[in-house]
Order: C-alpha cells, then sequence, then structure tokens
C-alpha cells in the first residue's frame, strides 16, 4: 500500500490534472479501510465478551444448581455430609452438569463443612463452570441449619398470661390461650381460636379468643395456627446421662438435699453437697392450699472443682441448684422426678454465642424464696414435665426478672403472682425475657432441634 502511494505522488508531480480527486478517492479508501477494520476488531471483542458474559452467568446458574442438589441430599439423608461417599471421604465432589437431553454443559464441585459440635448448620460451597471455558468460575456459598425449638423465647404447651409489667424478645407461642397486658417485638401465636380463661388468670371461667388482653402491638397477634408437637420437646435425658458418664460430668445421688454448680469464669464448675435447705410456707399455681417448699441452701460442704466438659454433657441424679458465670457450652440435665433450682444470677462471660446453658429439668425449673431483688439468668430453660416458675409467698416481692434466652415449659408457667386488682403481690413486679439469637441454629447440647433443613445465608464468594 505504502508502495501504491508513493508511485502516485510522482505521478502527481508529473501530471498534475485530476489530483485533487484521486487523492480524495485515496484516502477514502484508506480511511475506509480502517473504520471497517476496527469496526470488525470491535464485533469481535464484543462477540467474545458476550461469549464470556453468557458462560459466567451459566457457570453461576452450575453453581446454583449444586447448591440445590445438597440441599435435596440432604433432605433426604440428614447426616450425610459426604455426599454418599463414606465418612472417611473428605471431597471436593465434582459432579457433571447436563441438560434435559443429557448433553453434558459443565461440572460443579461441593465442599461440604460438617457442623461443629453443638451446632445444626452445614456450609455448602458449590463451584461451577462451562465444560469448554474453566476460566469462567463462579462459587456460591450457603449455609443450612436445623431450627432448635430454642428458636422461641417463650413456648408453652398450656394458657398463660402476660401481666403489664412484663416485655418480651422473640418469638412467643402457646398452645393454649394467652392473655398478653404486656408489651412484644415479634409474633405472639397461640394454637387455638377460643378458650376458657381460668381464675388464676384473671378471668371467672370466661370463653375468650386464643390471644386477647391490652398488651401491644397487637397486629403481631396471630391465631390459631397449629400447635407446637411437644412430644418433640421430650428430649432423651438418658442421651445426656450417657454423654455425662463418657467424657463429661456425672454426679451421682448426693444422699443428702441434692448438688449446688456454681460456674466459674475460668471455664470450670465448683460442685458443692447441699447438707440441709430452708423452708417457706407457700402455694403452687392452680391450688388454694398452703405447703413448706424446701428449696433455699441453708448449709451445704465444701467445694470439689470440676472444668466445664468438652462435650458440655453434665447429669445429676439429684436436686441441682445453679448459679455463676458459665464460659463454654453445657446442658445440664436432672434425674426423673427431680428440679433444677436458679439459686442466684447465672450469666455468660460474653453474649456472643460463644457461652451458652441449657438447664433441662424433669420437673420443674424454680426460683426459690432468697432470690436476688434483681434476678438475672442467661440460659435456655427447660421443664420436660413441669413448669418454669417461683411459688407464691405471701408478701414476698421482688423488683425484676431478666431471662436471656428461651423458657420452654409443659406446664403453668409464672415468675409473679397478681392479686383481682392487677398489682403483684408475691414474685417479680417486672419481667424481661430477652431472646437470644444465637440459640437458633446452635444450641445446648442436646436440645431439641427441628426436622427440616432452614436456609440461614447464601452468598457468592471469589472462585479460586
Amino acid at each position: 500500500m505504502i508502495n501504491v502511494i508513493k508511485n502516485l505522488f510522482k505521478k502527481f508531480n508529473q501530471d498534475e490534472r485530476g489530483n485533487i480527486l484521486l487523492i480524495t478517492t485515496v484516502f477514502g479508501v484508506v480511511g475506509f479501510a480502517l473504520v471497517v477494520g476496527a469496526l470488525s476488531s470491535y464485533s469481535v471483542s464484543e462477540h467474545r465478551a458476550s461469549v464470556y458474559k453468557h458462560k459466567r452467568e451459566l457457570s453461576f446458574q452450575i453453581a446454583e444448581a449444586g447448591i440445590n442438589y445438597y440441599r435435596w441430599h440432604l433432605a433426604h439423608d440428614k447426616e450425610d455430609y459426604h455426599d454418599g461417599q463414606g465418612d472417611t471421604s473428605t471431597g471436593p465432589y465434582l459432579h457433571e452438569y447436563n441438560d434435559k437431553d443429557g448433553t453434558l454443559i459443565g461440572y460443579f464441585e461441593l465442599d461440604i463443612t460438617p457442623p461443629s459440635t453443638g451446632s445444626t448448620v452445614v456450609t455448602i460451597e458449590s463451584t461451577g463452570w462451562h465444560k469448554d471455558y474453566e476460566e469462567t468460575k463462579r462459587k456460591i456459598r450457603a449455609r443450612v441449619g436445623f431450627p432448635s425449638l430454642t428458636d422461641y423465647a417463650f413456648l408453652t404447651n398450656v394458657d398463660v398470661w402476660i401481666g403489664d409489667n412484663e416485655e418480651t424478645h422473640g418469638k412467643f407461642h402457646a398452645n393454649g390461650g394467652i392473655r398478653f397486658d404486656g408489651t412484644g417485638d415479634a409474633p405472639i401465636t397461640s394454637a387455638v381460636e377460643t378458650y376458657i380463661c381460668k381464675y388464676h388468670h384473671g378471668c371467672g371461667w370466661q370463653e375468650k379468643p386464643g390471644i386477647w388482653g391490652d398488651g401491644t402491638p397487637q397486629d403481631l397477634w396471630e391465631f390459631p395456627i397449629p400447635a407446637k408437637d411437644f412430644s418433640a420437646v421430650i428430649v432423651s435425658l438418658a442421651e445426656i446421662k450417657t454423654g455425662a458418664q463418657n467424657g463429661g460430668l456425672y454426679l451421682s445421688s448426693s444422699g443428702r438435699q441434692g448438688w449446688h454448680l456454681t460456674f466459674q469464669a475460668d471455664g470450670t464448675i465448683s460442685v458443692r453437697k447441699v447438707s440441709s435447705s430452708r423452708c417457706y410456707k407457700g402455694k403452687d399455681i392452680g391450688s388454694n392450699k398452703y405447703n413448706w417448699y424446701c428449696i433455699d441452701i441453708r448449709n451445704q460442704y465444701s467445694a470439689t472443682t470440676y472444668d466445664v466438659p468438652e462435650n458440655g454433657y453434665i447429669y445429676v441424679e439429684d436436686t441441682v441448684w445453679v448459679d455463676g458465670v458459665m464460659n463454654g457450652r453445657a446442658t445440664v440435665g436432672t434425674k426423673s422426678g427431680k428440679s433444677i433450682i436458679i439459686h442466684d444470677d447465672i450469666t455468660y462471660l460474653a453474649k456472643d454465642g460463644t457461652h451458652v446453658l441449657g438447664l433441662i429439668a424433669s420437673e420443674d425449673v424454680l426460683i426459690p424464696h432468697n432470690s436476688p431483688e434483681d434476678l438475672e439468668i442467661n440460659a435456655a430453660l427447660l421443664a420436660q414435665n413441669g413448669a418454669c416458675k417461683r411459688y407464691y409467698y405471701p408478701g414476698d416481692t421482688k423488683d425484676q426478672i431478666t431471662i436471656y434466652g428461651s423458657v420452654i415449659t409443659a406446664e403453668l408457667w409464672t415468675w409473679s403472682w397478681v392479686s383481682g386488682g392487677g398489682s403483684v403481690v408475691s414474685g417479680y413486679e417486672h419481667t424481661n425475657s430477652i431472646y437470644d439469637v444465637n440459640l437458633t441454629y446452635n444450641p445446648p447440647p442436646n436440645f431439641p432441634v427441628g426436622s427440616e433443613y432452614n436456609l440461614i445465608t447464601w452468598e457468592e464468594i471469589k472462585a479460586n
């Protein structure tokens, strides 16, 4: 091309006729060729970019298919974290991705992380790519888990009354009716459309809606909804006992009143045998008869110190008193017919999900007569066959009780006793129930959980 132009300029010097027209034509042709070349190059580049973008989107869909596949796999085999390859397999697990006609489109590769001790959360990472474009890899991470019954701040199998000095933070459900005069910030649900409200809930055996009262906000109330299956609440205390005897902490019958467990901030437990108790006159829920309740510690022996067990299982063949600062993860279970008594404050070293305590009483979870004026309980409480409660002690009132965790009770529950006029006449005047969000998928050891995996988080992460 350059030589042609040189020859043309030589001719221009020899013959000036038509020079301008010829020059215009030549440079027009050259300019057109450059434009066409540029457009062709741009078109090729755009086509490649379009193909790459399409393959990356397809790779994303393949990675998503891998997540969906393993969620399906877990639905059919809830404890298989090895893609059916056996417990010794570590992955990653490669799968072909075919279209409806069986034609290979690409691949996805799975990395599965089983739940950590005490958790139900499974982490699934899926990397997908087109068979001819491995450079378009996309990666998705999803976390799924069984929701625990501790997903509820409060769960009961019977009727309940929340007074006007009480606050609930977290989901609240009763299989019976609810008189709600307090305040809440999460769904409040009942399994009944109507029920007969009894005298101990301030009613004269009147029929009431499933949820009623002066509480707020009422737009959070919902009833009726399906009842919660309390047979699922009956966890196997035998499993806790076995775990306690195999690497946990197992305490046989004290031969006296029971055992006092004080959790220490250094991760140990001071264990004392209770030799005698103080008795106070009071009444139980639904009873007009006074009894003597001997659930306050009077005397106890010197302490023996144990570490909080790594497996988290503590089983006591007796009544047990608890208090202190929880450092670690543990569940305390009792022998059939025995209760757990909150002797004093029981708090977490930090409220960050690292520390958690479950208290599973075969009978009741009780607060004694000489409880603190302001009591704080950081724990998931479960009264399997009884109730979480404080007896009615005439003229004995306290200021405030704060529950950070969850309360699950089979029978009638109360920390406060109210007169017909609505005044607190025994127990705690102010009740504050705060749900510990860490309990939903990271409950205390051997606490009951649901049977279906829920999707917790889903995100795209950088592929290697």
